[in-house]
């Protein structure tokens, strides 16, 4: 079993020696323990830093793409090299490298696939209350989209096997935690929460620029969810609100127009006409975005099977020469010469394969 811990960087020159300082290189239930640095077009000495400090694979890209696409790029090079299970972590040493046993032990236990860290977000001294509210908020939109209990889904200290991860994809530049958590969700993964520790902060947060644009990002980030993940309830709730305004309005211009006095209430008549045609437009979009919904999945499915499809073909190939080998030894030796014919031919099958 090999767990490749991943760290997504991009100018952590200052940090990441105490993080990597932290990370263990025996893992319970691993033979191999290896770690994998993501280079997210940093301006200074990351990569130096990282090599320094023994890390044993480092990923660049030669510019900045954000969070959510390191987080990405690290996937993929750890599947490339072997992954049976994969750590994402920080680079500023936020969370306690302590835990990861106790991160990966479902995973070991064929009791989940994908483990999230859950930090002590009332207790963390330095999140401001507005970044506690946003925090909480964030994972309840999570928890209602995604239907699982994750009590703190921003959290980017979480596990996942092989298979869970070449399941993930990530549509968002900003960040992927909520995300990914709604696709394990959708995908009927089973995802659980293991209580975690935190460190001393020893920066400020890359994503926290200022609490205005904390708002504006994380408010975005929770109206795409829901665009993405539940378009046909999204577009259905909007469009039905706005049949209903319509109704309501033309139902006001009847009632006055019935008891004589329409005439000064046109423009009723007229706002109510437009927001039912809008009303029924919106819904009309709610049917079609479900369709590419499904269409998505569908996608999805076939890169899925498109990324296992080399590891199913060793498989098969062993599997073969297991076979090859078996057949050989049941030949009697007097039909050596054959055997080494079902060797040959064998052996091309493998090869072509």
């Amino acid at each position: 079993m090999k767990l490749i811990i991943q760290i997504p960087c991009y100018n952590e020159a200052g940090t990441l020696a105490i993080a990597l300082a932290a990370l263990p290189r025996t893992v319970p239930g691993f033979d191999i323990v290896e770690w994998l640095v993501i280079d997210d077009g940093s301006i200074d000495e990351t990569v130096r830093v990282a090599l320094e400090n023994g890390v044993d694979h480092v990923v660049r890209h030669s510019r900045n793409q954000g969070l959510a696409r390191g987080f990405m790029t690290g996937l993929e090079a750890c599947l490339e090299r072997g992954a049976d299970v994969i750590i994402n972590t920080d680079a500023d040493n936020q969370y306690n490298a302590d835990d990861i046993p106790a991160l990966v032990t479902p995973i070991l236990q064929h009791k989940a696939d994908i483990v999230v860290g859950a930090r002590p977000i009332d207790t963390i001294e330095h999140f401001s209350p507005a970044k506690k509210f946003l925090q909480k908020l964030g994972s309840w939109v999570v928890r209602v989209v995604s239907r699982t209990s994750i009590p703190d889904a921003p959290s980017g200290f979480r596990a996942m096997s092989r298979a869970a991860a070449q399941r993930l994809v990530v549509f968002s530049d900003y960040t992927y935690t909520l995300e990914t958590i709604i696709q394990a969700g959708q995908k009927n993964m089973a995802i659980v929460s293991v209580p975690i520790r935190v460190n001393e902060d020893l920066r400020p947060s890359r994503l926290l620029k200022s609490i205005p644009s904390y708002i504006q990002r994380s408010i975005g980030t929770m109206i795409r969810i829901f665009v993405i993940y539940r378009p046909f309830r999204f577009f259905g709730i909007l469009g039905g609100v706005l049949f209903l305004l319509g109704f309501l309005l033309g139902l006001r211009f009847l009632f006055y127009f019935a008891t004589g006095s329409g005439e000064g209430h046109v423009q009723s008549l007229i706002l109510a006409s437009v927001l039912l045609g809008m009303g029924f437009q919106t819904i009309l979009v709610a049917f079609l975005a479900d369709l590419l919904a499904a269409n998505r999945k569908l996608l999805e499915d076939i890169r899925v099977t498109v990324k296992r499809a080399p590891t199913d073909l060793s498989h098969s190939t062993v599997n073969l020469e297991d076979v090859t080998l078996q057949q050989k030894a049941s030949i009697p030796l007097s039909q050596h010469g054959s055997a080494m014919d079902a060797d040959t031919k064998a052996g091309n099958v493998v090869a072509s394969r």
